[in-house]
């Protein structure tokens, strides 16, 4: 009976909450909107907030416009549609818990979601501002991992925005440049992510949130994000705080930014693939003609990144942040694996100067040696690398940082197994989402997502991580190295392949 008593006063207690609460309808600057509440009453949603009009038809190709204003009381209950893309199809790990939902896609994608557990608009709740991933291709924020309710429990805000991928937000042309008035093209996922920013700036005290106490974070395209808008001065003073996860553009590599004369020159050749001889004619052909042109990653235009990352931060011209910063233990996209013999006569022909060295810091004496080894070059060259050059130049800055390692092999079964602490297998636990993935998960993968969120919350409330209850996660400074392993059983200690990380350095700058 007295479990009933104390079960009712908790429902009546939620209720009441709720009811007190004046975040039923939020004024907007564009308009007032409603939501949804979770199940326990306890966390206002509302999803599909339009940041930005439509960029289609005229649009097309253009930095993102004010929405423009409405009457009455927009309902904001659902998901908007995904920036058009490929179809998301399942691949290698990435099961649907990963991805976007079929539909709906399209050029109309500049929405936004919010998830606060504010009662009121008078709190000021620190704010999460989650960027996601896709290789700049994809992505979208109706991924089931990415839901914010969780976070939003642990006292902050979150907010997760779109940004167009692909050809309709890295597209540069000449004719582009010219009409922008700042002779740039291209970045306008970038200009997208800015803007939704700027809203989240303007809008957010009326959820409950501190507009000064604004964190970015994202994984993989959605960190080197991250990175380009701690870089770029379009984005001063909308955040305090970065976390990135596997991805930053500090060293040349698949995923660096390329320069604003190159990518017109690919944007001119684009056109002339598709028979376009104006503007008027490119933005008039179908976005899923589009498609058909892949590709798409930030451009050092001279207006969003006026230099390169590396140079806007050796002149120390970025926006000035804590940062959190790490990769996984597995980052790597690798194909087939070569045996050993194969792998070290593939090792000395693409590294005949240096092979030795290569091979003492990535051996290859053994088959499942050679196979461990392409996984970390993959990791390294790919993610590692540019992740751990931030954090010695915001440490050699005499800034804040903390390094990660993710180690947990996410359980699986079947060929699931060979993929490990794989990219992007921490998001689930730093959202606290391991409800959403289909994985034979162990009591120590929840103890373990409920810390690593701890730690992401308590970075967003103050810039660093460490809490009660919490194994104390170090400063890092490049001579200590120290680096928090979150693995079973999460503990700091130096970074174990430092060394490796530091010639593979050396080579890239020779």
């Amino acid at each position: 009976m007295t479990r009933l008593l104390i079960l009712i006063i908790s429902c009546l207690g939620a209720f009441n909450a709720i009811a007190q609460s004046n975040l039923k309808v939020v004024q907007t600057q564009a308009g007032k909107i409603s939501g949804t509440v979770s199940k326990d009453n306890s966390i206002h949603i509302f999803k599909g907030i339009p940041f930005a009009a439509p960029p289609v038809g005229d649009l097309r190709w253009k930095a993102p416009q004010p929405v423009k204003p409405w009457q009455g009381v927009k309902a904001c209950t659902e998901f908007a549609q995904s920036p058009i893309q490929a179809k998301p199809n399942e691949f290698g790990v990435y099961t649907r818990e990963f991805l976007i939902k079929d539909e709906p896609l399209s050029e109309d994608c500049l929405y936004l979601n919010v998830w606060t557990g504010a009662r009121s608009s008078k709190e000021k709740r620190a704010v999460m501002v989650w960027i996601y991933g896709g290789g700049f291709v994809s992505g979208g924020t109706n991924v089931p991992i990415y839901d914010g309710e969780a976070l939003a429990r642990k006292g902050i805000i979150l907010v997760s925005i779109t940004y167009r991928v692909g050809i309709l937000g890295f597209f540069a042309h000449p004719e582009l440049s010219k009409e922008s008035g700042h002779n740039a093209s291209g970045n306008y996922g970038l200009m997208d992510q800015i803007a939704a920013l700027k809203w989240v700036k303007e809008n957010i005290a009326a959820f409950g949130g501190d507009p000064d106490k604004v964190t970015i974070a994202g994984q993989s395209a959605g960190s080197m994000s991250v990175n380009s808008l701690v870089a770029s001065p379009l984005a001063k003073g909308l955040f305090r705080n970065a976390i990135a996860e596997s991805g930053a553009s500090f060293i040349s590599g698949p995923y660096s930014s390329t320069t604003l004369a190159q990518a017109e020159e690919a944007g001119l050749k684009t056109a002339e693939k598709f028979g376009a001889h104006s503007l008027k004619e490119l933005r008039n052909l179908p976005a899923d003609e589009l498609l058909k042109q892949f590709g798409g990653r930030p451009i050092v235009d001279g207006y969003v990144l006026p230099k390169s990352i590396t140079d806007l931060f050796a002149a120390g011209q970025e926006n000035p942040v804590t940062l959190l910063t790490g990769w996984n233990e597995d980052d790597a996209f690798v194909g087939n694996l070569l045996n050993a013999a194969d792998y070290r006569a593939d090792l000395k022909a693409k590294h005949p100067d240096d092979y030795e060295q290569w091979l003492k810091y990535f051996p290859g004496n053994t088959d499942e040696q050679a196979e461990r080894s392409q996984i970390n070059i993959s990791r390294d060259l790919t993610f590692g690398i540019q992740n751990y050059t931030w954090a010695n130049v915001q440490a050699g800055k005499g800034k804040k940082v903390f390094l990660y390692r993710f180690t947990r092999r996410m359980p699986a079964t079947g060929d699931f197994v060979k993929y490990g602490a794989f990219h992007t297998a921490e998001v689930p636990y730093a959202f606290n989402n391991l409800r959403f993935v289909n994985r034979p998960f162990e009591q120590v993968d929840q103890h373990l997502a409920d810390e690593i969120s701890s730690y992401w919350v308590n970075f967003v409330k103050k810039g660093n991580p460490n809490g009660k209850g919490l194994t104390a996660w170090p400063v890092y400074n490049a001579h200590r190295s120290q680096t928090m392993y979150l693995g079973e059983n999460p503990r700091a200690r130096s970074l174990e392949d430092k060394a490796a990380l530091d010639f593979i350095l050396k080579v890239k700058s020779r």
